[in-house]
C-alpha cells in the first residue's frame, strides 16, 4: 500500500449524486487498506439545493473528518466553482464539469482538469451517471486506487435494479478513459 493523504471535496447541486461521489471513493480507500472519513454536507437537502462531500483518505491515522483545504476537488456546477476554487491547495488537483460550468478557469498554483460529465453522461443514456464519469476521471487522473477495486465498490453500494449498475460500469470506466487517454 502506497503512502497516501488525500483530502477531496466533491460538491454539486443536489440530486446530482455528490453523496454517493464521495461515499463511493471512502469505501473504495477503505477496501483497499486506508484510513478514511467521509462527512457529508448537505446544505438546502432537497434536489436542486447545494451539496458537498468531504472525503480524508490517508496511509496515516486520521485526526479531523473535515476537509477545509482540498488536495482535490471535483465541482459539478457553478455555484460550487465559486465557493471551492480558491481552498484547493497549492499544487492540489481541481476537476471541473465544463457541462455546467460556463467561465473559463485558470490558476497557477494548482492543476485543472476540465471534463463535460453531464453531456457524457446524456450521450450515455443517463444524465444521472455524470458522477461516476467524475470519479472514474479522479481515479485515472490520480491513481488512487485502480478502476477494479472502484468498480467492486460501486456494484456494493449501488442496487441491483435494471441497469444502474451497468450503465454506472460504463459511466466509470469512460471518465478513467478520459482521464488516462486524454
Amino acid at each position: 500500500m502506497k503512502e497516501i493523504n488525500e483530502e477531496i471535496i466533491c460538491a454539486g447541486f443536489g440530486g446530482q449524486g455528490i453523496m454517493l461521489m464521495g461515499k463511493l471513493i471512502a469505501e473504495t480507500g477503505m477496501s483497499v487498506g486506508y484510513n478514511v472519513t467521509w462527512f457529508p454536507s448537505y446544505g438546502a437537502e432537497v434536489r436542486g439545493g447545494t451539496a458537498h462531500s468531504m472525503i480524508h483518505i490517508s496511509s496515516q491515522p486520521i485526526a479531523s473528518p473535515t476537509v477545509s483545504v482540498p488536495s482535490i476537488c471535483i465541482v459539478m456546477n457553478g455555484p460550487s466553482l465559486a465557493k471551492f476554487m480558491d481552498r484547493v491547495k497549492e499544487n492540489g488537483l481541481l476537476i471541473i464539469n465544463t457541462s455546467m460550468v460556463d467561465k473559463v478557469v485558470e490558476k497557477k498554483s494548482i492543476k485543472i482538469a476540465m471534463f463535460p460529465f453531464t453531456d457524457l453522461a446524456s450521450e450515455l443514456g443517463n444524465i444521472k451517471t455524470a458522477n461516476m464519469i467524475a470519479v472514474g476521471a479522479l481515479i485515472g487522473l490520480k491513481k488512487l486506487f485502480s478502476l477494479e477495486n472502484t468498480l467492486k465498490q460501486m456494484c456494493k453500494l449501488l442496487p441491483d435494479k435494471g441497469d444502474i449498475v451497468s450503465v454506472n460500469r460504463e459511466a466509470l470506466k469512460l471518465g478513467y478513459k478520459l482521464a488516462t487517454e486524454g
